[in-house]
């Protein structure tokens, strides 16, 4: 579905991503983990045609994405929950969510069935429907950051940090709710700094480190890595008898 390869993306002389690759396959859970600051964020960015790579290849379908811009990589099938969920605070809840079909304004008749849908997703979204988004507690705005990208149908649902921030049961939920999307059929890439919760319900998972993918596999064989139980995971490695 998705192919990244020899991704480099610069800011000024600043490298932030160093020619990494990767892949996700149509159905699948995968996540990119590792520290703040090695450039997770700017690969979601760059994958959305938010942040424009110095040299690399994305591909969307075997569509070349590189030089399209957001909104038509919205149309062919990308949606984003970006980092700090940058919901629109000055339009009410219901107002955010026709701004999420905005590539679909075509299709108005369908619309609302949509609108019903996530709500029924997020219940306490049709009970702040008319409430402005800025008001929402930090978990119902990570609710509605959620739903207003699915309003654009996504086939591939890009997902930064949506446990960032969060009280443990809300953070409880939206893992609930990734893994109910999933189960509908929208594959997604999670960007997650919570490596326990993501890695349990990851097909498969990549690690960066200072701009480069140090290492990658099946989820379960990473939860089990040395690296990853002392860094990531929290759970000191055993010596060796």
């Amino acid at each position: 579905m998705l192919e990244v390869r020899d991704l480099e993306i610069r800011y000024g002389s600043v490298v932030a991503v160093d020619g990494i690759s990767l892949d996700v396959k149509e159905g699948e859970i995968v996540c990119l983990i590792g520290p703040n600051g090695v450039g997770k964020t700017t690969t979601l960015l760059s994958i959305a045609g938010l942040v424009r790579p110095a040299s690399g290849k994305i591909k969307f379908f075997e569509r070349h994405l590189v030089h399209l811009r957001p909104e038509k990589i919205v149309r062919l099938g990308i949606g984003l929950v970006p980092e700090g969920r940058w919901i629109l605070g000055e339009m009410t809840v219901h107002e955010n969510l026709l701004m999420g079909a905005y590539s679909r304004k075509a299709d108005r008749a369908t619309i609302a069935g949509d609108i019903e849908r996530v709500c029924e997703t997020f219940p306490i979204l049709r009970q702040r429907s008319g409430q402005l988004a800025g008001t929402l507690s930090g978990g119902e705005q990570q609710m509605l950051a959620i739903a207003r990208a699915l309003m654009a149908r996504p086939r591939l649902l890009l997902m930064d940090e949506p446990s960032l921030g969060l009280a443990p049961l809300i953070i409880e939920e939206i893992f609930r709710v990734i893994k109910e999307l999933h189960a509908r059929g929208t594959t997604i890439l999670l960007v997650e700094q919570n490596a326990h919760q993501a890695l349990q319900i990851a097909h498969r998972a990549y690690v960066m480190e200072v701009g480069r993918i140090i290492l990658s596999g099946p989820a379960a064989e990473l939860r089990e890595h040395a690296l990853l139980k002392k860094a990531y995971l929290g759970v000191r490695a055993r010596q060796p008898s």
